[in-house]
């Protein structure tokens, strides 16, 4: 388990991505996953109020509404860490949205809730407020990022100390093995600087760095098959060769070898990371120490 800095939550170093359930697991599968992924120790859940409206029928809330379910069949809630994400930044938008999330999540109030993405429309102090209002009030535990610029970032920081009011004490980025460029890039000195916790999306690259699609035949028809296919070049291929090496050296698969990647970069306490069966869980779950070398052998890889 690892402390959330300027928190007193506590979790696991696997946090299971809710995007895939009402997408690809419906709620007996979901909820088999949320029990295997709790037995084996984790705590710590993702999901947000989009999910899953991208699939035809849905509108979205569906992910929180099946974790509500299991939260509220199984008596969970105390155990876990719950963070789900809105997408409007107005006070307005906030208010609806949280209201909503909670009533999904059958639940009284969100251990972390982030900002899903920037909103250019809502004016920063505005926005902070409002996150304020809802950490006072309790409906909110403590407040997070997504998608943030640096610049952006660091102003909302800012805001929330001259206002007296609670600030984003961790980042959820797109970042992996093969997609480094925003977090090791203008975010880096500010995440050290403010020592915020980073949540990597897209962990395993859609698949990519599970290993499972090494040809274009492997991502023809699949459901994440176009985004993985972007990575299908020489880089991608040297990062592959380098994961199989360590990999064969653990006895591990290689999503287990780019999630310990992950945990060993700068503040990434707990890669998100999304398991669609009971039977992918313990590939996720795993927890492998790597050497320096291997570290560094991957980072080349990657460069």
């Amino acid at each position: 388990m690892s402390l959330i800095p300027r928190t007193d939550l506590d979790v696991f170093p696997l946090c299971l991505g809710g995007n895939v359930f009402g997408w690809t697991a419906d709620e007996q599968r979901s909820f088999a996953v949320l029990d295997a992924y709790t037995e084996a120790g984790g705590n710590f859940i993702d999901t947000a109020e989009g999910y899953s409206h991208w699939v035809p029928g849905n509108v979205g809330g569906e992910s929180e509404t099946i974790i509500g379910n299991w939260l509220a069949r199984r008596g969970r809630r105390d155990d876990v860490v719950i963070a789900t994400k809105l997408k409007g930044l107005t006070r307005d938008s906030i208010r609806e949205s949280v209201e909503a999330s909670l009533r999904r999540l059958q639940t009284d109030y969100i251990d972390l809730y982030y900002a899903h993405y920037d909103d250019p429309d809502a004016p920063q102090e505005e926005t902070v407020a409002a996150f304020g209002e809802l950490v006072s009030e309790g409906k909110v535990r403590y407040l997070a990022a997504s998608n943030f610029t640096a610049e952006r970032l660091e102003s909302s920081l800012r805001i929330a100390d001259d206002l007296g009011v609670a600030r984003y004490v961790a980042l959820q980025p797109h970042y992996n093995l093969v997609e480094r460029d925003i977090v090791e890039g203008e975010l880096a000195a500010l995440v050290a600087k403010e020592d915020l916790a980073v949540f990597p999306y897209y962990s395993l690259a859609s698949g990519f760095l599970t290993g499972k699609y090494r040809t274009v035949d492997d991502v023809a028809g699949r459901e994440r098959g176009d985004r993985a296919g972007n990575y299908l070049d020489e880089r991608g291929f040297r990062v592959l060769d380098a994961l199989d090496r360590v990999a064969a050296a653990h006895g591990a698969q290689l999503t287990t070898i780019a999630l310990a990647w992950l945990r060993n970069r700068p503040n990434v306490l707990a890669p998100i990371a999304s398991a669609r069966t009971v039977e992918q869980l313990p590939a996720l779950t795993e927890q492998v120490e790597l050497t320096e070398a291997e570290v560094d052998e991957l980072t080349t890889a990657s460069a």
